[in-house]
């Protein structure tokens, strides 16, 4: 093996660990496997792709789902915000979310005794989603549709003509 070789495997070992050394280690992300936040547990933030969020312990900063719901049971508080986009929020009796809440297609299942800081948002049900979704779809199209035409526009008119 070169020095050349050697140093930069060094130095792509070296920035790795040191990657991993400033990572967020009560920072929780998963995709397709629920996170639980138990009772005296306490993390920063919680994302969740495809799956849900129970928090019975804090979350200190925002807890987001997309594709699953978030449930704040017992205790359980969030600190920053709770979005949820094609899923529930149901938050229990002594549940506390600090921040707003949103919720896009999907509903709140919200205790009278649960506590919410900021503004509370919804839009319920599954045609939100579809909407959403639709929307920038439909424009993407239009725009193609209007460039193939502007493309078929300008090579009739150079198309030469015979008599």
């Amino acid at each position: 093996m070169t020095n050349r070789v050697r140093l930069f495997f060094f130095l792509c070992l070296w920035i790795g660990l040191a990657s991993v050394a400033l990572a967020d280690d009560k920072e929780r992300t998963s995709v397709g496997h629920s996170i639980t936040i138990g009772p005296g547990e306490q993390v920063s933030e919680a994302t969740c792709f495809g799956c849900s969020i129970r928090v019975r312990g804090h979350v200190m900063g925002d807890a987001t789902t997309f594709g699953g719901s978030i449930s704040v049971e017992d205790q359980g508080q969030i600190g920053g915000d709770a979005t949820t986009l094609g899923g529930n929020l149901r938050l229990d009796k002594e549940g506390k979310v600090s921040g707003d809440v949103t919720v896009l297609g999907g509903r709140i299942h919200r205790d009278p005794a649960a506590t919410v800081g900021g503004d509370v948002t919804t839009f319920g049900g599954p045609g939100w989603i579809v909407l959403i979704l639709a929307i920038p779809v439909v424009l993407v199209g239009l725009f193609v549709a209007l460039i193939f035409w502007i493309v078929r526009r300008l090579l009739r008119r150079s198309a030469p003509t015979t008599a």
